[in-house]
């Protein structure tokens, strides 16, 4: 018997984007699917509108022409409350983690929740929620430990942490090993593959590492000059004949 393979949804449509800063062209046409449960990788050199592109898409900048849709609803005609829900089904991790200095670990993943009440209602008791969060990148202990006591991978897995929190069906992840050692790029990497596994999140992850790209790709998109230059599994854009791209997996 042949069995028939399965269409998952679109969770998130980008069609003909565009986006420029003065007379620097960011995106040019750029389009993108995610399906729900898939794990697309985005590489490009630095310039290419990668981040531009995560930014627009959550609202964060705004888009010169084209248009995003997200688990079928068009970003630029919803209102401020269902842009701020749709916001909490996204979750981002920033390069960098973009923690708050000023708070605590436990602040820092509370304001997520205080943030988006639409979601969760008023929460009287957040710590269920914040331990269960910390459990799933193993940083339990450091509850009530400040940002400038933590190393650069566990800031990176606190920030993945928060993202959790809200429990997002798609997470957005910006150069997630930047800046970190090899050693730790792989936990982080390792990790993401796992929160994939356990949440079932669909994911779009921003990255300069073919190494990264090896383990994290479902499929991949290479961003040249603003515009979808290839698209493929790694393996296909690996083996390609075509010298841009070689040049990019080789380098």
């Amino acid at each position: 018997m042949i069995q028939k393979s399965v269409q998952k949804n679109v969770v998130i449509s980008i069609r003909n984007l565009n986006k420029k800063f003065g007379n620097h062209q960011v995106l040019e046409g750029f389009n993108l699917d995610l399906y729900e449960d898939e794990s697309l990788v985005i590489m490009g050199k630095s310039g290419t509108g990668k981040s531009v592109m995560l930014k627009c898409l959550i609202g964060l900048e705004r888009f010169d022409q084209g248009s995003i849709s997200v688990m079928g609803r068009n970003m630029e005609k919803l209102s401020s409350e269902d842009l701020s829900y749709i916001r909490s089904e996204v979750g981002f991790l920033f390069q960098g983690s973009a923690l708050y200095d000023s708070m605590t670990v436990r602040e820092n993943l509370e304001f997520p929740l205080r943030r988006h009440k639409i979601k969760f209602g008023h929460i009287k008791n957040t710590t269920p929620l914040i331990q269960e969060a910390l459990e799933s990148v193993g940083l339990q202990h450091t509850l009530d430990l400040m940002p400038d006591e933590l190393s650069g991978g566990m800031k990176r897995r606190v920030a993945l942490a928060r993202t959790l929190i809200l429990r997002p069906k798609i997470i957005l992840y910006d150069e997630p090993t930047t800046g970190l050692d090899p050693i730790t790029s792989k936990e982080i990497v390792f990790l993401i593959k796992s929160v994939q596994q356990k949440f079932q999140t669909s994911s779009i992850i921003i990255t300069h590492d073919v190494d990264s790209a090896r383990h994290l790709a479902d499929r991949m998109i290479l961003l040249i000059n603003g515009k979808n230059y290839a698209e493929g599994t790694f393996d296909e854009l690996d083996h390609s004949d075509d010298p841009r791209i070689m040049a990019f997996f080789k380098s």
